[in-house]
């Protein structure tokens, strides 16, 4: 089983819950749609700066 670390109590959770069991931290939920965007929009200010 995948784990992934809460960055607030720092325990070990299932890389599937949205929320810390123990401190109740809400982890985000972005889609990989949010990634190439990001990706995309600096890759376009790069352009712009050199350019």
């Amino acid at each position: 089983m995948k784990k992934k670390e809460c960055p607030s109590c720092a325990m070990e959770v299932s890389a599937k819950s949205k929320e810390c069991p123990i401190c109740g931290y809400e982890f985000a939920d972005f889609s990989p749609a949010y990634k190439w965007v990001a990706i995309l929009l600096i890759v376009m200010m790069l352009l712009y700066l050199v350019f």
